[in-house]
């Protein structure tokens, strides 16, 4: 197992949608096992294939809610279903995310407050995971990346000055961006 490089906000990898897996290879397998090593380097609650530069349609996810109760896998060829998301503006304490392609940096972000998820696993079979709350809103974020957006890409006109502001200061929006989890110093 390896730790990736991740790709930063401007990557083109990051704003194109990813291509299915058409089948489980060793690859494919070794490319996971190298996603969850990097997301937990990070430290991250959730890592998407095109974050570590390739464009295909998996994520890993890792939470452990307040109970200490783990939660951690993979889904290949995700399909996601939400609920309606709740009018009115994010609460910045219980409602902001961060993401490791817009390192160190949370913004408020209202988002669905349940989701269901479909694809299948590393062994091909089937995965279904119903969830709400902070895991609902994890997957949420992890198949946005594989739609070729990233969270700053859903915020308000006032954030996403702010997500300009910042990217610029950092020389990021362009292709070729990344940094190292456990070299370099980067807090997501």
């Amino acid at each position: 197992m390896a730790v990736l490089p991740i790709r930063i906000m401007g990557d083109p990898v990051l704003h194109a949608p990813a291509a299915r897996v058409d089948e489980i290879t060793d690859d494919i397998r070794t490319l996971v096992a190298d996603m969850f090593e990097t997301m937990d380097a990070a430290p991250g609650v959730g890592l998407a294939a095109p974050q570590v530069g390739v464009g295909l349609r998996i994520f890993t996810y890792s939470y452990e809610d307040d109970e200490g109760q783990p939660w951690r896998g993979v889904v290949v060829n995700p399909e996601l279903w939400i609920r309606p998301i709740e009018p009115g503006f994010p609460d910045p304490d219980d409602e902001s995310e961060g993401c490791l392609s817009f390192p160190g940096e949370r913004f408020p972000l209202r988002r669905s407050e349940s989701a269901l998820l479909t694809g299948v696993d590393l062994d091909g079979e089937p995965v279904r995971i119903e969830v709400s709350g902070w895991r609902a809103r994890i997957l949420q974020h992890e198949f946005d990346h594989l739609d070729g957006v990233l969270y700053v890409d859903r915020l308000d006109e006032d954030d996403s000055r702010v997500v300009a502001k910042i990217a610029k200061k950092r020389k990021w929006g362009v292709p070729g961006s990344s940094w190292m989890p456990g070299v370099d110093d980067i807090e997501a």
